[in-house]
């Protein structure tokens, strides 16, 4: 097998005119046949394309369906992987994708979250290239081994909000920096669809709204609207069924998620949306969430998501929109106390669960405090009412009279997450034609 591929790839270089795209179809097959062989489950190995240096590695190596290996980055026989490896483009590479092989079809480099596990050469290139003739096999136990390593990665099902906000992040910065912006680039001169969204945001949304600006708020559309669908999926998810679990009421995701889920996507923004998919795929995000709403244990997780997730994203735009959160205490000391200054100074018996009320939280990140309103509203009315008009309080008062405002696209569909969880926790499930 192994002598067969160096035939392949020797042959090539004695033509001459060799590019680094002429060696793709030869190690393709090879890694086909070697998955074939070893016993691997039908594997696919998909071919990226890319337009300049930016984008995605130049193999996606997964099931087919939604199971990603992982990644190969390959450069032309006899480059300098050396001064490959210390590349800005390779250095985002190794950040982004957890499994990843550097090869130049004869030294190959394995990378496990980062940091460099393995190393084999295999053949010496110069002996094709000089003396034009098949270089012999070496290290081929290690070489195998290698792959072996490769092939049996797999994402942790294990995730904190933390980590899962970490791993979020990095995808979402790789899917703005090196592949929204290049698209949009590339699509100006003919109107592709997301130069449409751009237009559309443009018309709105922000008038003066920048490709740079776009990007950011697209791909966290994409990455939070992911995270909203996964709450509200069962076993089995991946883009394409992602747009079925978007809420009715979050208009503005359903119309991203029409071109996500049901269209023909470019390929670079194909993979690393299904990475994305796959990380939240691996997640428990239900048993991350219900940790605090069913069944009351620590802190919120959502408080801190958002600010770690932009902590890794972009510290610059958590700094200039002042992404830093009120501690829990603070808050409910907040609402409480304009509860209390309701019913003294106001004369509405109520307070926070008075009908002539109407709530607004012009900076709402998360919900943090709107949260804690409705949760001090629905207590105020159960303890003098009882429950049973729990139901009517959050549907005709709640749902219509509370309202927040949010310029970041992240925690927006976040906040929708949480007061979906909430109100559940308080004994009501939102229907399709609900929204906070």
């Amino acid at each position: 097998m192994m002598k067969e591929y160096l035939k392949k790839i020797a042959t090539t270089t004695f033509r001459g005119d060799d590019r680094e795209e002429s060696y793709y179809s030869h190690f393709s097959h090879f890694l086909e046949s070697f998955s074939e062989q070893t016993g691997k489950k039908k594997i696919h190995i998909t071919t990226l394309p890319k337009k300049t240096e930016a984008g995605n590695p130049d193999f996606r190596v997964w099931d087919g369906k939604q199971k990603v290996v992982g990644y190969v980055e390959a450069k032309k026989p006899g480059e300098d992987l050396d001064k490959i490896e210390s590349s800005e483009q390779l250095k985002r590479y190794r950040s982004t994708f957890p499994n990843l092989i550097l090869t130049d079809f004869y030294e190959y480099r394995l990378y496990r979250n980062g940091n460099l596990i393995d190393k084999v050469l295999i053949a010496r290139p110069f002996i094709a290239k000089k003396m034009q003739t098949v270089p012999p096999v070496e290290n081929e136990d290690k070489f195998l081994t290698l792959l072996e390593k490769f092939f049996s990665f797999s994402l942790p099902t294990v995730f904190t909000a933390e980590s899962l906000a970490v791993e979020l992040a990095k995808r979402t910065g790789f899917l703005r920096d090196e592949v929204i912006i290049k698209e949009l680039e590339e699509e100006e001169k003919g109107k592709g669809e997301i130069f449409a969204f751009y237009t559309t945001f443009k018309k709105f949304l922000v008038a003066d709204l920048s490709h740079k600006d776009f990007a950011d708020i697209y791909a966290q559309t994409i990455t939070y609207g992911l995270f909203a669908a996964r709450t509200r999926a069962g076993k089995d998810f991946n883009r394409k069924i992602a747009y079925d679990f978007i809420p009715h009421t979050i208009g503005i995701l359903r119309d991203v998620f029409s071109f996500i889920s049901l269209r023909k996507l470019p390929p670079q923004m194909e993979v690393i949306i299904d990475d994305i998919a796959q990380v939240l795929h691996a997640a428990d995000v239900k048993t991350i969430l219900d940790e605090f709403y069913r069944k009351g244990k620590g802190e919120d997780p959502i408080v801190h998501f958002y600010e770690t997730f932009l902590n890794i994203y972009d510290p610059a735009t958590r700094e200039k929109r002042g992404v830093y959160y009120t501690p829990e205490p603070v808050v409910k000391y907040i609402v409480r106390s304009i509860h209390d200054l309701l019913k003294t100074h106001f004369n509405l018996a109520d307070g926070l669960a008075s009908k002539e009320l109407t709530l607004l939280d012009p900076a709402g990140g998360t919900l943090t405090f709107p949260a804690e309103a409705i949760k001090l509203a629905v207590e105020e009315y159960t303890k003098k009412y009882g429950d049973a008009g729990k139901t009517k309080l959050i549907k005709n008062q709640i749902l219509k009279n509370f309202y927040s405002f949010e310029l970041m696209m992240a925690p927006y569909a976040i906040g929708h997450i949480k007061i979906s969880f909430l109100l559940e926790e308080l004994g009501y499930t939102m229907k399709d034609d609900d929204r906070f």
